[in-house]
């Protein structure tokens, strides 16, 4: 299946397994993703191999970024009629706290859908949705 294929499969039944089988890093994250209320929300599991300060310990920032940059992508490929994955242009991050080696959930909103570009603003966290760990703002190239 190729990911055009994965993802027209994944908007017409509502399950992106396949669409995450077919990313390698997306597998390498062991990503799922579930329909929430106000979009795709993006599950991280918990694993020893992302910890990178282990005196804390806390998930190395490049993994929460990454998260950060899935959400947006996810978020934006399920809202739009895209057909594929968008190139990101800029990406910001604002570190908030710790990130402890647990379950970690990330969102995206799309605050802007142009023709060519689009803006997405994501925010990580784990226990309490209201305690973020991680926030970041994203431009997109859609074309």
């Amino acid at each position: 299946m190729t990911l055009v294929e994965a993802i027209a499969e994944a908007k017409q039944k509502g399950d992106f397994a396949d669409f995450v089988s077919i990313i390698p890093y997306f597998r390498f994250l062991g990503l799922k993703l579930r329909p929430g209320d106000d979009g795709l929300l993006c599950i991280m599991p918990a694993d020893q191999k992302f910890i990178g300060n282990p005196m804390l310990p806390a998930i190395h920032g490049g993994v929460i970024g990454a998260l950060l940059e899935v959400a947006a992508q996810v978020q934006l490929i399920w809202q739009s009629e895209a057909a594929h994955v968008p190139k990101t242009i800029t990406a910001t991050i604002d570190y908030l706290r710790s990130a402890k080696p647990v379950e970690t959930y990330a969102q995206g909103i799309v605050t802007r859908h142009g023709r060519r570009v689009a803006n997405v603003r994501v925010e990580a966290w784990q226990d309490d949705r209201s305690r973020p760990v991680a926030a970041a703002h994203l431009h997109f190239l859609l074309t």
